[in-house]
C-alpha cells in the first residue's frame, strides 16, 4: 500500500472473478498473515486504512516489506479520513482463497475513534501546545511585572467646622492631621471666616481611592468631637 515501491507480489485478479473468489489476509496479528498485508496500489486509500487498523504493530524487522508499508502508512494518520475509496471488510482485500481469520480488525471507523494507536503523536501535539501557552503566559506576566502599576488617587478640600468661636484651630488642626492612613497624605490648610467671628479649617489632602474614602476621613476627624462641630467635603479631584 502507499507506492509503487512497495506492491505486492500477487498478481490482480480479472474484474470478472473478484466477486466469486474468496479473499483475506489470514490473521494480520500473526507473521505469516502480515506477509499477505501489501495490498498494489499506486496512491494511500481506504482499503490501506481498513488493514492498517487491523495490524496490531509495526511488523517484525524481517518483513521487511510489510514494516515499510506500515510505517508509510503511519505517516498518512492525520490525513486518513480523506485518503480516497470506501473503507470496507478485511474480506473484500487481499489475496484470493486466503481466509480472512484476523480476531478483531477495526473496519469501523467508529471504533476507530475510540483506539489511538499512534497516541504519542497526538500527545506531542498537546505537550506542545501546552508548552507553547505557557512561554506566553510567562512573557506576559513579565511585561506586565515590569508595567507600572497606575494607582487612581484623588485630591480633596475639605472644610472643618469649629463649636464656635472660642475653639482652639491650631489645636483643631492638629487633631484632623493626626488622623494616619496608608495611601493618605495631608496638605496645605488655611483658616477661612464663616461669620460672627467664627472660622472655619480648610484643608487639603490626596487620597489613594483603595486605601481611603471620604467616609472614613469624616467618621475619624469628626469623632474629636471636643474641637470639630461637623466636616464637609468642598472639592473632590480625581488626579
Amino acid at each position: 500500500l502507499g507506492s509503487d515501491r512497495l506492491r505486492s507480489s500477487f498478481p490482480p485478479l480479472p474484474p470478472s472473478s473478484l466477486s466469486a473468489v474468496a479473499m483475506g489476509f489470514g490473521d494480520l496479528k500473526s507473521p505469516a498473515g502480515l506477509q499477505f498485508c501489501i495490498i498494489g496500489r499506486y496512491v494511500p486509500s481506504q482499503a490501506d486504512v481498513a488493514v492498517f487498523e487491523a495490524v496490531s504493530g509495526p511488523p517484525p524487522a524481517d518483513l521487511c516489506h510489510a514494516l515499510r508499508w506500515y510505517n508509510h502508512i503511519k505517516s498518512y494518520e492525520k490525513e486518513k479520513a480523506s485518503l480516497p475509496g470506501v473503507k470496507k471488510a478485511l474480506g473484500k482485500y487481499g489475496p484470493a482463497n486466503v481466509e480472512d481469520t484476523t480476531e478483531s480488525g477495526a473496519t469501523d471507523s467508529k471504533d476507530d475513534d475510540d483506539i489511538d494507536l499512534f497516541g504519542s503523536d497526538d500527545e506531542e501535539e498537546s505537550e506542545e501546545a501546552k508548552r507553547l501557552r505557557e512561554e506566553r503566559l510567562a512573557q506576559y506576566e513579565s511585561k506586565k511585572a515590569k508595567k507600572p502599576t497606575l494607582v487612581a488617587k484623588s485630591s480633596i478640600l475639605l472644610d472643618v467646622k469649629p463649636w464656635d468661636d472660642e475653639t482652639d484651630m491650631a489645636k483643631l488642626e492638629e487633631c484632623v492631621r493626626s488622623v494616619q492612613a496608608d495611601g493618605l497624605v495631608w496638605g496645605c490648610s488655611k483658616l477661612v471666616p464663616v461669620g460672627y467671628g467664627i472660622k472655619k479649617l480648610q484643608i487639603q489632602c490626596v487620597v489613594e481611592d483603595d486605601k481611603v474614602g471620604t467616609d472614613m476621613l469624616e467618621e475619624q476627624i469628626t469623632a474629636f468631637d471636643e474641637y470639630v462641630q461637623s466636616m464637609d467635603v468642598a472639592a473632590f479631584n480625581k488626579i
